[in-house]
């Protein structure tokens, strides 16, 4: 009979034999085309966050990994009936080519999810719909960085947001973070040191409402002040909100970009508060910038797809999307709140984490000199799965972070999987 453990324990050893494979076909080169990559495609790099999810469909297994929002919640056989007319009666537009921009209509109804989110100046003319906010930020560091430049980011941050700003060949560097999100004294430190060194600094790339991992939020008192110290520095300020509407008791801070639409690139996604498959996101470019930004998004994608496009129309005018957002609060809410109990329960002396007060993530912190890589697997064998904290930097070396995800897991779940990992954290400290 095959145990939980069992399959647990082929799962890591499938996942061991698959990272020493790409390591293999990444160091040697066994075909003349090798040499034909691009300087660029070095530096492109499997992502340890997709190794663990692939990982964490394994039988057996809690996963906390990944950030997934729980589409269970959704009407589904409704928004299917919905999906089947779209077709039946105007399948010759949403199945064919689409203008590069984006649909007047679903720009005109992103300016109204981006005033819920408190920015009330938005021209449809200045949304460019991108293929998710991963395609936006693709776009952001072709258009405005070459080989070297700069861009600042939060340590940690965004693991999909470093693979891009690597690939093309960028200085990524890191600001002091702390419980209130960005220090501002730190970017200015930073931002001196770096022009000092004769660096060009182009972006600051920041997700201020629980980041993703940490969870934490930018202080509301630090906003504008982040924005002036960029300004000052001629730095464009590259603001990705996906969670911002995903605050538990629903009272939002200012984005950054609310009163600064000169000095900020601000990106959304419908990923996190509807349907992330649809990968529909959009960036509210600054005027001035935006005709670059589009044909730049157009020579990509051509054109966001238009059926999923009309689906997100629908569903934002004959739905009550912003009850299915007070739905998500509730339901984060409480799996966040599973998490932080379970934290407190099990876990031993020496470990930390954040408190969230929206998004998805809990960030916990180990002892300086554990290495939470070699947990995964010590954790897979346990039937627990979550994401080391190496994934999310830019610094080279062990990491002695990791992440947990809430979103997905229902507390039964959430409880079971912290209760297996407690162990194995344990062991590590002690």
């Amino acid at each position: 009979m095959t145990t939980s453990a069992s399959r647990a324990n082929d799962a890591a050893e499938q996942l061991s034999e698959e990272t020493v494979d790409a390591l293999a076909r990444a160091t040697a080169r066994t075909h003349p085309h090798e040499a034909l990559f691009s300087e660029r495609a070095a530096n492109i790099k499997q992502s340890a966050v997709r190794d663990v999810f692939e990982i964490s469909m394994q039988p057996g297994l809690v996963s906390l990994a990944g950030g997934n929002p729980y589409l269970q919640s959704l009407p589904l056989e409704r928004l299917g009936q919905t999906a089947a007319a779209i077709i039946a009666e105007h399948g010759m537009e949403a199945l064919q080519y689409g203008g590069g921009q984006g649909t007047l209509e679903l720009r005109r109804q992103i300016c109204e999810v981006m005033a819920a989110e408190g920015i009330t100046d938005a021209d449809p003319e200045n949304v460019v719909i991108t293929a998710g906010s991963q395609s936006a930020q693709d776009v952001a560091a072709k258009v405005f960085c070459n080989p070297g430049d700069v861009v600042l980011i939060e340590d940690p941050t965004y693991v999909g947001a470093l693979n891009t700003f690597e690939a093309y060949q960028v200085d990524v560097q890191p600001v002091a973070v702390d419980g209130d999100g960005l220090v501002p004294a730190a970017l200015r430190e930073r931002i001196a040191e770096l022009a000092a060194a004769g660096k060009s600094i182009k972006l600051l790339y920041t997700i201020p409402n629980f980041n993703n991992p940490s969870g934490v939020t930018l202080a509301p008192s630090r906003r504008q002040e982040i924005v002036d110290i960029c300004r000052e520095a001629n730095i464009l300020v590259l603001e990705d909100n996906p969670y911002g509407l995903l605050k538990f008791d629903g009272q939002l801070a200012a984005p950054l970009r609310a009163n600064n639409p000169d000095d900020v690139l601000y990106l959304g996604s419908f990923s996190k508060i509807f349907a992330p498959g649809l990968r529909i996101g959009w960036a509210l470019v600054p005027a001035h910038l935006k005709q670059r930004f589009y044909l730049a998004s157009e020579a990509v994608t051509l054109c966001p797809p238009s059926f999923n496009q009309m689906l997100v129309s629908a569903y934002l005018r004959g739905y009550d999307w912003q009850g299915q957002i007070q739905t998500y609060r509730e339901l984060y809410r409480s799996r966040c709140e599973a998490m932080l109990d379970a934290l407190a329960e099990f876990m031993p002396d020496g470990v930390g984490w954040t408190t969230p007060t929206g998004g998805f993530f809990v960030w916990l912190t180990l002892p300086e000199g554990v290495d939470t890589y070699p947990l995964l697997y010590q954790g897979i064998d346990a039937g627990v799965v979550f994401v080391p904290g190496a994934a999310f930097t830019s610094a080279a070396g062990p990491s002695n972070k990791l992440r947990l995800a809430f979103s997905a897991a229902t507390a039964e779940n959430i409880r079971e999987g912290v209760k297996r990992l407690a162990p194995v954290l344990k062991a590590a400290i002690g």
